[in-house]
């Protein structure tokens, strides 16, 4: 987490995280990208209404079960690429890509890494 959110570091300002064992060192992530940490109540997946959408268009290029693996770097690139490039009806039919760099492009030395990682 660490290397994929220091380079944009000024344009995280929270990170809501599941009560899961794998986000124990959540405070290290935290102090390196300058984010405040939440966590989220167990069984309220509402309180995750991105990440939860966000899963769901995954799965559509990698069904449930899917062992992460065996898939490329290249592909994930690719998936990631065309969810940044997906207009939403939540952004007003924008981009994620092009809310991302609108508000945050002049913040950031890295803005177009955004949507290369």
């Amino acid at each position: 987490m660490v290397r994929l959110l220091k380079p944009r570091r000024g344009a995280v300002k929270t990170i809501t995280l599941d009560n899961g064992s794998e986000f124990a060192d959540h405070e290290t992530v935290a102090k390196a990208v300058s984010a405040s940490v939440y966590f989220c109540d167990p069984y309220c997946s509402g309180q995750r209404g991105t990440n939860e959408n966000t899963n769901g268009l995954i799965r559509q290029y990698f069904p449930k079960g899917t062992d992460f693996r065996k898939v490329t770097n290249a592909e994930l690139r690719r998936i990631v690429h065309k969810l940044n490039d997906r207009p939403r009806k939540r952004l007003g039919y924008r981009t994620p890509a092009q809310v991302f760099l609108g508000e945050y492009s002049g913040a950031l030395e890295t803005a177009g890494a955004a949507l290369i990682s």
